[in-house]
């Protein structure tokens, strides 16, 4: 399996999070494991459960750089890819922040709509220059 298509899958859990919030990220990633919804993956558990354990801090600053933008104003699947993009930047050192934007980028071609792709890649284009300062 690609770590595009393992981010992809921690994308979906990602997602699913945002409608049981009841359920934990790891009770989900069983489920879906389980099922043969997805594949077995360190990397898709590790950005799936580092996403969901640090969300207030990612939504904060999610919502510093949504300019204008509440985050109840954004869709599911665009803050969905945007938690997992902001966390592989903000925790995963192991990822370029390049490629995060652009496999955020990718992800919203795939699953949202074209003025999605563009609010995303100007949120994580904006949280970059800020962390380059940092």
């Amino acid at each position: 399996m690609t770590r595009s298509q393992e981010r992809e899958q921690a994308f979906t859990l990602v997602f699913e999070k945002g409608f049981n919030t009841d359920l934990s990220i790891d009770e989900i990633y069983d489920m879906a494991v389980e099922s043969e919804f997805m594949k077995p993956s360190a990397f898709t558990e590790r950005l799936a459960k580092l996403t969901a354990e640090n969300t207030d801090a990612i939504d904060e600053k999610i919502k510093e750089f949504s300019v204008g933008w509440t985050l109840d104003r954004i869709t599911k699947v665009s803050l969905s890819i945007l938690r997992i993009a902001v966390c592989e930047m903000l925790y995963m050192d192991d990822v370029p922040v390049g490629v995060s934007i652009n496999e955020a980028v990718e992800l919203a071609k795939n699953y949202a709509t074209n003025e999605d792709g563009q609010f995303i890649n100007g949120v994580l284009g904006s949280i970059a220059r800020d962390l380059e300062k940092k």
